[in-house]
């Protein structure tokens, strides 16, 4: 064999690498139908992770047969890379454990309803200052104008409202006047308010009502006057329910006072009278034959 020629015998391709050359390719040296550059070499396309490590290699040249599981199974030669010693990781991370939740805030909402009662126990406490506050307010007010229901002056012909447990009272500002009787204040000694006593009863036909309210037992009881004279006897007729007494309401001067001093005139008397329970009328009236010259000061019943 001479230099530069290859004898019949010689293959084109012993130089694996002969293609890459001018003189090999006229020579006809192809390109290796193999993988890596290797004549007769397998080059198979796998899958990522199909790659069998820890299997034995198949002789040069041959490749190497892929095993088959029964249908349906996973192959049981296979192991993923990420299982053997160097593996390639894999893209799932693991995902680290949650923080663990914690409970509900008892303590929390504990605090917040105490302090909604409490808001609530202010709030009522505070209406309710503000409500007492109001009543005597509106109690003061009572007090200082009447109402529909209060005259501002007592009625003149009414007695003046009788305490628990006591009989009914008035005095010459209270009681009705007719016929010419007033009322004056020129001389001391009258107990009514003011001084005031019942003057102009001397005439025919003076009258003074008083209305008794609150009897509570139907009965007789003691009807008192406080009178006053001008050191002679006097009297008048008394009328209880539109009924006059037998006998007239004695006024005398008694314990002799002196003749004109009415300032030392003033003396009580009494008469028994029977009334009905609730309201009555009585009547001090200066009739035909009534000796009438004196004033009047209070009325008052007693059992």
């Amino acid at each position: 064999m001479t230099p530069g020629e290859n004898g019949p015998s010689t293959p084109e391709d012993d130089d694996p690498f002969g293609y890459l050359y001018a003189d090999g390719q006229a020579r006809g040296a192809q390109p290796p139908s193999g993988g890596y550059g290797y004549p007769n070499s397998v080059s198979r396309v796998r899958a990522v992770g199909e790659r069998q490590y820890g299997q034995p290699q198949a002789a040069y040249g041959q490749g190497v047969p892929q095993q088959q599981g029964a249908h349906g199974q996973p192959n049981a030669y296979y192991q993923a890379p990420e299982t053997l010693p160097g593996g390639a990781p894999t893209s799932r991370q693991p995902v680290p454990p949650a923080p663990g939740r914690r409970g509900p805030n008892t303590k929390g909402l504990l605090i917040g309803a105490i302090a909604v009662v409490a808001a609530v126990v202010i709030g009522i406490g505070i209406t309710m200052l503000n409500g007492n506050a109001d009543d005597g307010k509106h109690n003061n007010q009572a007090g200082g104008t009447p109402t529909q229901s209060q005259s501002q002056s007592p009625s003149p012909s009414n007695s003046k409202p009788a305490a628990a447990g006591e009989l009914p009272k008035s005095d010459a500002k209270a009681l009705g006047l007719e016929g010419g009787a007033t009322t004056a204040s020129d001389f001391k000694g009258a107990k009514a308010a003011g001084g005031v006593y019942v003057t102009g009863f001397n005439q025919v036909g003076a009258k003074v009502t008083w209305t008794v309210n609150g009897i509570q037992n139907a009965g007789t009881y003691r009807l008192y006057v406080r009178y006053g004279v001008p050191g002679a006897d006097a009297n008048a007729t008394l009328l209880v329910n539109g009924e006059a007494n037998t006998q007239p309401l004695n006024m005398k001067n008694f314990g002799n006072t002196p003749a004109g001093d009415w300032e030392k005139g003033w003396k009580t008397t009494w008469a028994n009278v029977n009334l009905h329970e609730g309201t009555n009328t009585i009547v001090l009236a200066c009739n035909a034959g009534n000796q009438c010259n004196a004033v009047l000061d209070q009325l008052y019943i007693t059992k």
